[in-house]
């Protein structure tokens, strides 16, 4: 005969197993449902009335990313530090009319050339092209209108496991800012559950031209005040000495023994006074070493404070190194305060002027020779 309570226990265990069973499973459905990868919402107007989205991506460990089509910009980049709390790490804004109005730190997508081409003209397969001067008498960062002030086609990216994307899409034509062919050229953020930002860069030509594409993020990893105190270790043993506006002299220079000397890891306000006044602190294109179409880490920077940690690594063979020189006052995400070297710029790029500077990696693309690059941001805290 069968013990009583012997069967009770049974019947008892039984059900227990089955109502912690039961938690389990609607705890993990739970976590699901709250837990979204990829959201899009509207984000405001242009000036002219075209509706501009704002796109969140998020990843397993909590690092949150918002880009929006106006620039195929990153307005926040919110790390966790080492207590696992979230700080927005770029110098960013919550709404759209900052950016509209001329943001000085928007982390949006630079084209159809990054950073100076000399007198506002190149001359490619013996025609000269004159572009828009809006430095001077010199060309900056794709003109007055650039590729961070247009809308962009945005669509999500199917991915495989632990990562999500969104791509998104410009066409620039012939002509535009004085630039020959039209151009096609799409970004595509790639977050990871290993908390690397991807951005892959392609550009497609229907006849000769020129093309440099980066992103201008001014990152912060503390969140607030200035990036004097965080340490910069950056690969590079030469960069390109400059003229007093910053143009390319054409040369290649050992950075050992001057400020620009990053090769062991140092503050970045360690030696900025001696760059003083001009250009008034980091603003210089180092050289680094591609290796194909695998990107190559080239640099570390650490903030002692929060403890987080950013490498960076690319296929490019130029990177800018600048440090918000001229910034006076900026309030950010969640109202944090801002002045001068608010942030560090790591543009990842071909040299500056390399239109003109034959010497320098090619810049140049063709119908039969697109143009592609990456870089990835990748992020820890300890």
């Amino acid at each position: 005969m069968k013990n009583p309570a012997s069967s009770v226990s049974r019947c008892l265990r039984a059900a227990a197993a089955v109502f912690f069973a039961a938690l389990l499973t609607g705890g993990a459905q739970a976590a699901d449902t709250s837990f979204r990868r990829f959201e899009e919402r509207d984000f405001g107007r242009t000036a002219d009335g075209q509706g501009v989205r704002l796109f969140t991506l998020r990843n397993a460990q909590g690092l949150v990313v918002k880009v929006m089509n106006y620039g195929a910009t990153i307005t926040e980049l919110q790390v966790p530090d080492r207590q696992g709390q979230l700080t927005n790490v770029v110098l960013g804004s919550e709404q759209l009319e900052p950016y509209l109005k001329g943001h000085p730190a928007a982390a949006s997508v630079i084209g159809r050339f990054a950073n100076r081409i000399a007198k506002a003209r190149f001359t490619l397969d013996g025609v000269e092209y004159k572009l828009a001067a809006n430095h001077g008498a010199n060309h900056i960062h794709g003109g007055n209108r650039s590729f961070s002030r247009v809308l962009w086609q945005a669509e999500q990216v199917p991915a495989g496991g632990g990562t999500v994307a969104v791509r998104f899409t410009y066409f620039s034509k012939d002509g535009e800012e004085g630039y020959p062919g039209n151009l096609t050229v799409s970004v595509t953020y790639t977050l990871t559950d290993e908390n690397e930002l991807r951005l892959d860069y392609e550009a497609k030509a229907d006849q000769a031209t020129v093309v440099n594409l980066t992103n201008h993020a001014y990152f912060n990893l503390a969140g607030h005040g200035d990036v004097l105190s965080q340490e910069l270790w950056l690969t590079a043993e030469r960069y390109t000495p400059a003229d007093g506006e910053l143009i390319p002299t054409g040369q290649l220079a050992p950075v050992q023994g001057t400020p620009l000397d990053f090769t062991k890891p140092t503050l970045i306000g360690a030696r900025i006074e001696q760059l003083k006044p001009r250009p008034g602190g980091y603003d210089h294109n180092y050289v680094l070493q591609p290796q194909g179409r695998r990107p190559v880490r080239f640099a570390r920077v650490t903030d002692p404070q929060s403890g987080r940690g950013l490498e960076v690594s690319t296929t490019q063979p130029g990177v800018q190194l600048y440090t918000a020189n001229h910034f006076r006052s900026f309030v950010g995400v969640g109202g944090a305060k801002f002045g001068p070297h608010a942030g560090f710029c790591l543009e990842t790029q071909h040299y500056p002027d390399s239109p003109n500077q034959p010497a320098f990696p090619s810049s140049v693309v063709r119908p039969d020779q697109p143009f592609a690059s990456t870089t990835v941001f990748k992020f820890s805290a300890k």
